[in-house]
Parts: C-alpha cells; sequence; structure tokens
C-alpha cells in the first residue's frame, strides 16, 4: 500500500492531548515539525493545505519505547525491519535499542557502528541505541557517549549472555563518575543475587520459576543503586520493576532529590489477574510476573514513583521457548510486546478506573523523552516538536492474534487476549508509516545519537 504525506497539512480532533491538556484542537504541520496547536477551528489556513477532521479520536504524542532489543546484527530473532514495524503499527514513533541479544554487542564504539550501519534503511520509524557496561569495560563509556548513545544498560546479574556479563560494583563505581560528567543516564537490571533462591524442583511450575528469582533481589540490587547514585550523582534508571515492595525506598530516594527514575512494564500490570498455567514460557520473564504486584505498581505510577512505561520487548525463536516442555529453566526469558503497549496499558487503566490520556501520554511518551535527552523535540503535542504523533480509537475493543503482529516471531502470552484502544494511524515526522492494518512507505526512520538529540534533562 503506497501514501504520501503532504508537506503541510492540518489533523483536528475534539480529543487532543496537549501539555495543557486534552483538549479539541487544529495540529498543524509542516515539513516534519508541529507548527502551531490551536483551539479555533475557524483559523484560515492557505487553500492548498489539507484539512482532515478526526472527530473525536484521540491525537496523541507517538509512544516512545524506551527499552527494546532488536537482536540484529547477528541473530535471526528479530530484526530493525520487522521492528520498526511492529513499532508503527502500535503507535509507537521512536524506539531505543538496547546493547545485548546482537552480535557484536554494543559496548564499544566500533560496536556501535556496526549497529548503526546494519540499522541504517531498515527502519519505519526513528531509532536511537544504548551502550553497555560490562565487567571490565568501564574505560569505554565516555567513548560510547562521544559516539552519540542515549543512555547506557548494566545488569547486576547474569544477563543470559556469556558475551555480555554483569557489571561488578567496582565497575559501577568506575563508570558512574563518568557518566554524570557525560550527563547520560545508566539503566540498570536490578537484580543482586546476595541471598539464595530457592532450589527448582519442578521446571514446569511457574510458581517455582517465580520463586526462583526473589523479591529481596530487586531490593538489595535497588539499594545499592541509591547508595552509589548518591554517591556520583550519575542519572540511574531501574528498568523493569516487578515488585512494589522497592517503592517505598524509590519515593525516599526522589524526595532526597537523587536523579533516579523507574520503568516498569505492560507485562506486570496487564497480567495482573491471569492465572499463569505450569509449563506456559511464554510468560517467563525476569523479574518475574509477580501475582498481586500489580496493584503496587499501578499506585506507583499514579504517585510519580514509576515515571516510564517500556516493553521490554525481548522475542526469540520460538524453539528457544521450550513450549513443548514447559521447562522455565531452560526457556528463554522475554516477552514480544512492542506493537501492544498502548492497548495492554490503556486496558489496564479502564479496568482500575482511569481513563486519563493525559498521564498515559507522560508515562509513554513525555518522560521516555525526557529519560535519552529528547524532552525538547520529542513526547509532546506542541509547537516546535517533530511530528510524531499516533491517531486512535480508545473506545474499541479487539482481540490479539499473534499471527498478524508484525513482529518477527508469532509467539506471545498476549495471543487471545481482548483488549481496547486501536491505533489507526501512525505519523513519524509528519509521515503517516501506518495506516488501519497497513504499514505505509518507505523505511525514511532517523537514527538518533545524543550529539543530535541535546544533552538531556
Amino acid at each position: 500500500m503506497s501514501y504520501t504525506s503532504p508537506k503541510q497539512f492540518v489533523l483536528r480532533s475534539t480529543r487532543v492531548v496537549t501539555p495543557q491538556g486534552v483538549r479539541r484542537a487544529a495540529v498543524d504541520i509542516d515539513d516534519g515539525k508541529i507548527i502551531s496547536v490551536v483551539d479555533d477551528w475557524g483559523f484560515e489556513y492557505p487553500p492548498e493545505v489539507q484539512i482532515e477532521d478526526l472527530g473525536d479520536l484521540v491525537i496523541s504524542p507517538g509512544v516512545i519505547d524506551a527499552h527494546v532489543h532488536v537482536n540484529e546484527p547477528g541473530t535471526d530473532w528479530e530484526g530493525y525491519e520487522t521492528a520498526t514495524c511492529a513499532a508503527a503499527a502500535g503507535g509507537v514513533t521512536m524506539i531505543v535499542d538496547m546493547p545485548l541479544n546482537s552480535i557484536p554487542v554494543t559496548t564499544t564504539p566500533p560496536a556501535l557502528a556496526v549497529k548503526q550501519a546494519t540499522a541504517a534503511g531498515k527502519c519505519w520509524i526513528d531509532v536511537g541505541f544504548y551502550g553497555g557496561l560490562v565487567r571490565g569495560n568501564a574505560d569505554q563509556m565516555t567513548p560510547l557517549c562521544d559516539a552519540g548513545v542515549l543512555g547506557v544498560k548494566a545488569f547486576l546479574c547474569h544477563s543470559g549472555l556469556d558475551e555480555f556479563p554483569n557489571a561488578l560494583e567496582r565497575d559501577l563505581k568506575q563508570a558512574m563518575p563518568l557518566l554524570a560528567a557525560a550527563r547520560v543516564p545508566l539503566l540498570v537490571h536490578a537484580e543482586l543475587l546476595k541471598v539464595p533462591a530457592p532450589p527448582v524442583t519442578d521446571p514446569r511450575s511457574f510458581a517455582q520459576f517465580v520463586a526462583s528469582r526473589p523479591v529481596q533481589w530487586e531490593l538489595d540490587a535497588i539499594q545499592l543503586l541509591i547508595d552509589l547514585c548518591r554517591e556520583t550523582r550519575c542519572r540511574v534508571h531501574i528498568v523493569h520493576l516487578a515488585s512494589g515492595e522497592a517503592l517505598p525506598m524509590l519515593a525516599a530516594a526522589k524526595a532526597e532529590g537523587l536523579p533516579i527514575t523507574v520503568e516498569t512494564c505492560p507485562h506486570y500490570l496487564f497480567f495482573e489477574n491471569t492465572a499463569v498455567a505450569d509449563g506456559d514460557t511464554r510468560f517467563k520473564c525476569a523479574p518475574p510476573i509477580r501475582p498481586g504486584a500489580a496493584a503496587d505498581l499501578w499506585r506507583g505510577l499514579q504517585k510519580g514513583i514509576i515515571d516510564t512505561i517500556g516493553s521490554d520487548h525481548s522475542p526469540c525463536p520460538p524453539e528457544m521457548k521450550h513450549l513443548e516442555t514447559g521447562d522455565f529453566t531452560k526457556a528463554w526469558g522475554g516477552i514480544a510486546s512492542l506493537q501492544l503497549t498502548l492497548p495492554a496499558v490503556w486496558t489496564f487503566m479502564n479496568c482500575h478506573g482511569s481513563n486519563d490520556l493525559e498521564q498515559l501520554a507522560t508515562w509513554l511518551s513525555t518522560e521516555p523523552a525526557a529519560l535519552v535527552g529528547l524532552a525538547s523535540r520529542k513526547g509532546k503535542i506542541a509547537p516546535g516538536y517533530d511530528s510524531d504523533l499516533v491517531v486512535w480509537d480508545p473506545d474499541v475493543t479487539w482481540q490479539i492474534k499473534a499471527s498478524e503482529l508484525f513482529h518477527r516471531h508469532p509467539v506471545t502470552p498476549y495471543d487471545g487476549c481482548r483488549v481496547t484502544g486501536k491505533v489507526l494511524r501512525t505519523y513519524v515526522r509528519g509521515k503517516q508509516v501506518y495506516h488501519d492494518g497497513h504499514v505505509l512507505g518507505r523505511p525514511n526512520g532517523e537514527l538518533l545519537t545524543r550529539n543530535q538529540s541535546g544533552t538531556g534533562r
């Protein structure tokens, strides 16, 4: 399907999500930028400007997914072409790619250059990149920052890949002052294996899998990061928070003024009432989906203790999920969900009595843009910003079919689930890249670096 976006056009709706609230407005777009957002629909535009009235469909800032594993080059797990098509279909206008699950892992500037070259010409949406902090490479932090990474990712436990070993406390102490000087955030998989886990006697047992990654691992890791953040003033972002028990210490750290932000993921919220069957390894992720945690995470979002929601899209070939044996000890831990963040979170919010479109945009767009240093360019519908927009119907309920999703491998625990909120169009810098089931045009996404995007918060 082909579609050519005009250079200048206007979209109107009764529900435009702006920094001033959700309001009736006309969004004037010219050459990829938002020129104006006006209430007066009687404003006179030149006759050549295309004006489209979208009624009461929602126009939100495009979703920025700051936690995605594309896994290219070097694997057939996912790829920039399929990942960015899925993103476009989900209203996502920018992703930031994690430094592992690709070969080579992105722990040096030459490896970053390989990843950028691989992505060039394949992306339907804008893409940024993280570097990696592993054991012994703290001396690469300044070169990676100079090369334009939007953040640096570290694990405090085994990543699952021998080529991306977890950082030790001494690595953090060496790297964090360098990242603080560069004003680049450190993103951390916060599980620290200080206490022993109970043994797994039944590899198909979901309960035993959850118990094998105790909440205390998260608590110990987060306490260490708070202490190091206080010492170094390095910006720290806790990724995929799965436990509400960490919220008091995080709230106290924020009240102290420490530069700490927190992410949770759609699956920790959406599957709150799902009784995961033994052997259903589609649900394996780390930290695990903890029964009963969603209510606490929801309160953390509402109170501003949790800042962002990212998919942690981490697909793998179906055979690596060990679906036939249902062995949680052998299955790859990761959930494919890049296309589904907006409807999954909106459905969860509706189930908890919220229809706050402005708050949704804060978690999915505004705060992720701030995290990666793009707060003055992306994440808002306001004059001067990139015209990254998603047009969607918040009232439509539909059933997810894994076979119809755009990411490479059709394995996801969302298969068969009913959700509310349907993406109809996605615009990236004024170009329509998705329209009602079809990815449009050709890949014109920009590969963003910190040198292009400013210095952050």
